[in-house]
């Protein structure tokens, strides 16, 4: 029997309400540690308890999409709090929950500092929620076997993100800390050669605040995580993350 390619969300549940956002808002407005202390239960009950839930619902989806990427409802959600140690900004709040869908051989980390491979995210922040797909400054090691890979085959990849579909849907990959030029020993003239200037590889669909609170949010995500399929099993590829048929 065909697994269905898009499954149905819950008739009757939702993310996400209304309120969740709005608590963000004033939050942002009063961010201070007695404020939050004293409205933590329905940060809970409106924003942590239903991230939770909806990352367990995203991992459904997973299971059968794509099989090697995990939701965890206790690992995935990032924490509220903010590492204010070295900004000027001492905010001790975010003011988005987000949560971040891993390879199960990668690990859930993100960023420079670990070894983490290409994954989703999603951002809950009023005005500003978003799916994202992809990795975000890989440490050295993993940046340089993207560019190996895009050395190899840099058709498969530039297919992808260049599929119409798919550009009017997330545009293009983020240029955040792109070089200006190709990488010292890379040639400029190869036909991979826009692609290895690229540090940072995602791309992202804003999700209005109306989207985030109606009922068929994760049919929307699922959609999403069936166009994203593509990019982020290449990635994973090219870093040794192999994808998966089933869940053992």
């Amino acid at each position: 029997m065909p697994r269905p390619s898009q499954p149905p969300a819950p008739p009757s549940w939702r993310c996400f309400e209304p309120a969740a956002l709005t608590f963000l808002t004033q939050l942002g407005r009063n961010n201070r540690r007695d404020w939050f202390l004293a409205h933590k239960d329905r940060y809970t009950h409106l924003v942590q308890a239903p991230m939770r839930a909806c990352i367990e619902e995203l991992d459904v989806i997973l299971a059968q999409e794509m099989p090697e990427i995990h939701g965890d409802p206790k690992r995935s959600m990032f924490r509220i709090h903010r590492d204010v140690r070295f900004g000027k900004d001492k905010s001790p709040y975010k003011t988005h929950a987000s949560c971040w869908c891993y390879h199960q051989d990668a690990g859930r980390g993100v960023g420079q500092a670990v070894r983490g491979g290409a994954g989703f995210y999603l951002h809950l922040e009023p005005g500003a929620s978003m799916i994202a797909a992809g990795i975000w400054m890989p440490p050295k090691a993993g940046l340089d076997l993207i560019r190996e890979a895009l050395l190899e085959d840099h058709a498969s990849f530039e297919q992808i993100l260049t599929a119409p579909l798919f550009r009017r849907r997330y545009g293009r990959l983020s240029e955040e800390a792109m070089l200006v030029r190709v990488p010292r020993g890379a040639d400029p003239t190869h036909p991979a050669a826009p692609w290895l200037r690229y540090k940072s590889f995602t791309v992202h669909r804003m999700l209005p605040d109306d989207v985030m609170t109606a009922p068929t949010l994760l049919r929307q995500l699922a959609t999403d995580i069936n166009h994203l399929r593509p990019m982020v099993r290449w990635l994973n590829t090219a870093l040794g993350f192999a994808p998966q048929e089933s869940r053992l």
